[in-house]
Protein backbone atom coordinates (compact mmCIF):
# COMPACT_ATOMS: atom_id res chain seq x y z
CA UNK A 1 0.00 0.00 0.00
CA UNK A 2 1.18 3.49 -0.72
CA UNK A 3 2.25 5.59 1.91
CA UNK A 4 2.98 9.68 1.47
CA UNK A 5 5.67 11.28 4.50
CA UNK A 6 5.33 14.85 5.26
CA UNK A 7 9.25 15.74 4.59
CA UNK A 8 8.96 18.90 6.81
CA UNK A 9 8.66 16.77 9.91
CA UNK A 10 12.10 15.55 10.05
CA UNK A 11 11.49 12.13 11.56
CA UNK A 12 9.15 11.55 8.35
CA UNK A 13 11.85 12.97 6.20
CA UNK A 14 14.24 10.55 7.35
CA UNK A 15 11.55 7.71 7.06
CA UNK A 16 10.50 8.70 3.54
CA UNK A 17 14.23 8.85 2.53
CA UNK A 18 14.97 5.77 3.75
CA UNK A 19 12.16 4.09 2.23
CA UNK A 20 12.28 6.11 -0.94
CA UNK A 21 15.77 4.63 -1.51
CA UNK A 22 14.70 1.16 -0.77
CA UNK A 23 12.02 1.32 -2.96
CA UNK A 24 14.08 2.73 -5.88
CA UNK A 25 16.68 -0.26 -5.18
CA UNK A 26 14.01 -2.78 -5.88
CA UNK A 27 12.65 -1.49 -8.76
CA UNK A 28 9.38 0.55 -7.59
CA UNK A 29 7.93 3.70 -7.99
CA UNK A 30 8.42 6.95 -6.24
CA UNK A 31 6.77 10.58 -6.24
CA UNK A 32 9.06 13.10 -5.35
CA UNK A 33 9.22 16.97 -5.33
CA UNK A 34 11.23 18.86 -7.70
CA UNK A 35 11.70 22.93 -8.34
CA UNK A 36 8.99 22.58 -11.44
CA UNK A 37 6.14 19.37 -10.74
CA UNK A 38 6.42 16.56 -8.44
CA UNK A 39 7.58 14.04 -10.18
CA UNK A 40 7.24 10.24 -10.60
CA UNK A 41 10.54 8.08 -10.26
CA UNK A 42 12.21 5.09 -11.40
CA UNK A 43 15.60 3.56 -11.62
CA UNK A 44 16.70 4.52 -14.87
CA UNK A 45 18.86 1.32 -15.28
CA UNK A 46 16.07 -1.12 -14.51
CA UNK A 47 13.96 -1.24 -17.71
CA UNK A 48 10.83 -3.11 -15.92
CA UNK A 49 10.80 0.22 -13.40
CA UNK A 50 10.97 2.59 -16.66
CA UNK A 51 8.06 0.67 -17.84
CA UNK A 52 6.33 0.28 -14.65
CA UNK A 53 6.58 4.56 -14.68
CA UNK A 54 5.43 4.43 -17.80
CA UNK A 55 2.14 2.12 -17.23
CA UNK A 56 1.56 4.39 -14.19
CA UNK A 57 0.84 7.33 -16.12
CA UNK A 58 -0.81 5.78 -19.24
CA UNK A 59 1.91 6.41 -21.43
CA UNK A 60 3.74 4.05 -24.47
CA UNK A 61 7.23 3.45 -25.24
CA UNK A 62 6.95 6.36 -27.73
CA UNK A 63 7.28 8.91 -24.62
CA UNK A 64 10.51 7.69 -23.24
CA UNK A 65 10.64 10.34 -19.86
CA UNK A 66 13.41 12.48 -18.93
CA UNK A 67 16.29 11.41 -16.48
CA UNK A 68 16.89 13.57 -13.68
CA UNK A 69 21.02 13.95 -12.46
CA UNK A 70 22.59 14.97 -9.52
CA UNK A 71 24.79 16.90 -11.11
CA UNK A 72 27.22 17.81 -14.16
CA UNK A 73 29.25 14.72 -13.84
CA UNK A 74 26.57 12.24 -14.50
CA UNK A 75 26.22 14.46 -17.22
CA UNK A 76 29.00 13.50 -19.26
CA UNK A 77 28.94 9.82 -18.21
CA UNK A 78 25.51 9.51 -19.98
CA UNK A 79 25.97 11.89 -22.91
CA UNK A 80 27.68 10.38 -25.98
CA UNK A 81 28.91 14.63 -26.48
CA UNK A 82 28.07 17.52 -24.64
CA UNK A 83 28.99 20.14 -26.99
CA UNK A 84 30.29 24.25 -26.31
CA UNK A 85 26.74 25.55 -26.32
CA UNK A 86 25.30 22.83 -23.76
CA UNK A 87 27.85 23.08 -21.59
CA UNK A 88 27.22 27.23 -21.43
CA UNK A 89 23.42 26.15 -20.85
CA UNK A 90 24.36 23.84 -17.75
CA UNK A 91 26.14 26.97 -16.47
CA UNK A 92 23.84 29.34 -16.67
CA UNK A 93 20.58 27.19 -15.64
CA UNK A 94 21.22 23.59 -14.06
CA UNK A 95 20.63 23.11 -10.81
CA UNK A 96 16.90 24.40 -12.50
CA UNK A 97 14.31 24.11 -14.51
CA UNK A 98 15.73 23.48 -17.89
CA UNK A 99 15.69 19.71 -19.78
CA UNK A 100 17.99 18.93 -22.52
CA UNK A 101 18.05 16.22 -25.34
CA UNK A 102 21.04 15.18 -26.18
CA UNK A 103 22.63 11.88 -27.50
CA UNK A 104 22.63 9.22 -25.47
CA UNK A 105 26.04 7.60 -24.64
CA UNK A 106 25.77 4.07 -26.74
CA UNK A 107 27.40 1.99 -24.10
CA UNK A 108 24.63 2.67 -21.18
CA UNK A 109 22.57 -0.78 -20.37
CA UNK A 110 19.31 0.64 -19.78
CA UNK A 111 15.89 1.00 -22.03
CA UNK A 112 13.69 4.35 -21.45
CA UNK A 113 11.65 3.71 -24.68
CA UNK A 114 11.64 4.72 -27.95
CA UNK A 115 14.25 7.44 -27.96
CA UNK A 116 15.90 7.21 -30.77
CA UNK A 117 19.25 7.28 -29.58
CA UNK A 118 18.73 10.27 -27.16
CA UNK A 119 18.38 11.57 -23.61
CA UNK A 120 16.23 14.31 -21.78
CA UNK A 121 18.77 15.44 -18.64
CA UNK A 122 17.99 17.98 -16.23
CA UNK A 123 19.42 18.81 -12.71
CA UNK A 124 16.65 19.94 -10.36
CA UNK A 125 17.51 22.07 -7.52
CA UNK A 126 15.07 20.88 -5.18
CA UNK A 127 17.49 19.53 -1.95
CA UNK A 128 14.97 16.33 -1.22
CA UNK A 129 15.48 15.33 -5.20
CA UNK A 130 19.02 16.08 -5.15
CA UNK A 131 19.59 14.31 -2.04
CA UNK A 132 17.97 11.20 -3.19
CA UNK A 133 19.88 11.56 -7.05
CA UNK A 134 23.03 11.80 -4.95
CA UNK A 135 22.36 8.34 -2.95
CA UNK A 136 20.67 6.06 -5.54
CA UNK A 137 22.04 7.59 -9.09
CA UNK A 138 19.98 8.65 -12.57
CA UNK A 139 16.18 8.29 -11.72
CA UNK A 140 13.78 8.29 -15.29
CA UNK A 141 11.31 10.91 -13.88
CA UNK A 142 7.93 12.28 -16.08
CA UNK A 143 5.21 14.51 -14.03
CA UNK A 144 3.56 12.93 -11.47
CA UNK A 145 -0.26 12.48 -13.11
CA UNK A 146 -1.82 10.01 -15.22
CA UNK A 147 -1.41 11.35 -18.55
CA UNK A 148 -4.36 13.82 -19.81
CA UNK A 149 -4.57 15.07 -16.32
CA UNK A 150 -2.95 18.46 -14.62
CA UNK A 151 0.68 17.77 -13.04
CA UNK A 152 0.50 17.33 -9.42
CA UNK A 153 1.58 20.12 -7.56
CA UNK A 154 1.62 18.13 -3.78
CA UNK A 155 2.47 14.43 -2.91
CA UNK A 156 -1.03 14.58 -2.07
CA UNK A 157 -2.45 15.53 -4.86
CA UNK A 158 0.24 12.98 -7.15
CA UNK A 159 -1.40 10.14 -4.26
CA UNK A 160 -5.12 10.92 -5.50
CA UNK A 161 -4.26 10.42 -8.92
CA UNK A 162 -1.35 7.50 -9.19
CA UNK A 163 -2.99 5.63 -6.12
CA UNK A 164 -1.05 2.61 -5.49
CA UNK A 165 0.95 2.43 -8.38
CA UNK A 166 3.24 4.21 -6.37
CA UNK A 167 5.17 2.86 -3.61
CA UNK A 168 6.37 6.16 -1.34
CA UNK A 169 5.44 9.48 -1.68
CA UNK A 170 7.63 12.20 -0.42
CA UNK A 171 5.51 15.64 0.44
CA UNK A 172 7.57 18.90 0.09
CA UNK A 173 5.09 21.29 -0.44
CA UNK A 174 2.92 22.81 -3.30
CA UNK A 175 5.12 23.81 -6.24
CA UNK A 176 4.08 25.72 -9.27
CA UNK A 177 2.53 24.27 -11.73
CA UNK A 178 5.26 25.64 -14.33
CA UNK A 179 6.88 22.54 -15.96
CA UNK A 180 10.75 22.68 -17.06
CA UNK A 181 11.94 23.86 -20.40
CA UNK A 182 13.30 21.48 -23.03
CA UNK A 183 15.34 21.97 -25.48
CA UNK A 184 16.95 19.70 -28.17
CA UNK A 185 20.43 19.99 -28.89
CA UNK A 186 20.86 15.98 -29.68
CA UNK A 187 21.49 17.82 -33.62
CA UNK A 188 23.73 20.14 -32.84
CA UNK A 189 26.56 18.73 -34.73
CA UNK A 190 24.69 18.34 -37.50
CA UNK A 191 22.49 21.47 -38.29
CA UNK A 192 24.43 23.62 -35.96
CA UNK A 193 21.35 25.07 -34.20
CA UNK A 194 19.73 24.26 -30.56
CA UNK A 195 15.70 23.71 -30.83
CA UNK A 196 13.15 24.52 -28.00
CA UNK A 197 10.80 21.48 -27.54
CA UNK A 198 8.64 22.61 -24.51
CA UNK A 199 8.56 26.09 -23.20
CA UNK A 200 8.57 26.30 -19.39
CA UNK A 201 10.22 27.33 -16.24
CA UNK A 202 13.34 28.93 -18.39
CA UNK A 203 12.35 31.76 -21.02
CA UNK A 204 13.19 31.86 -24.42
CA UNK A 205 14.88 35.45 -23.77
CA UNK A 206 17.07 33.58 -21.32
CA UNK A 207 17.62 30.65 -23.61
CA UNK A 208 18.71 33.83 -26.52
CA UNK A 209 20.68 35.29 -23.61
CA UNK A 210 23.33 32.00 -23.35
CA UNK A 211 22.49 30.61 -27.32
CA UNK A 212 22.25 33.38 -29.80
CA UNK A 213 21.63 32.74 -32.90
CA UNK A 214 22.58 29.17 -32.21
CA UNK A 215 18.47 29.08 -30.89
CA UNK A 216 16.29 27.97 -33.38
CA UNK A 217 12.19 29.14 -33.76
CA UNK A 218 10.36 27.02 -31.18
CA UNK A 219 8.48 24.10 -31.31
CA UNK A 220 5.43 23.17 -29.15
CA UNK A 221 5.15 19.58 -30.23
CA UNK A 222 6.13 18.01 -26.44
CA UNK A 223 3.90 18.30 -23.85
CA UNK A 224 3.68 16.50 -20.41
Amino acid sequence: MAALYDCSVPSELLTGMRLARAAIGRGALVVIPTDTVYGIAADAFNPVAVQALLDAKGRTRSSPPPVLVPGVATLDALAETVSQPVRDLVDAFWPGGLTIIVPARSSLAWDLGETRGTVALRQPSDPIALELLTEVGPLAVSSANLTGEPAATTASLALESLGDSVDVYLEGGATDTVTSTIVDASTFGDDGSIRIVRHGAVSEEQLRSILGDVLSSPDDRLNG
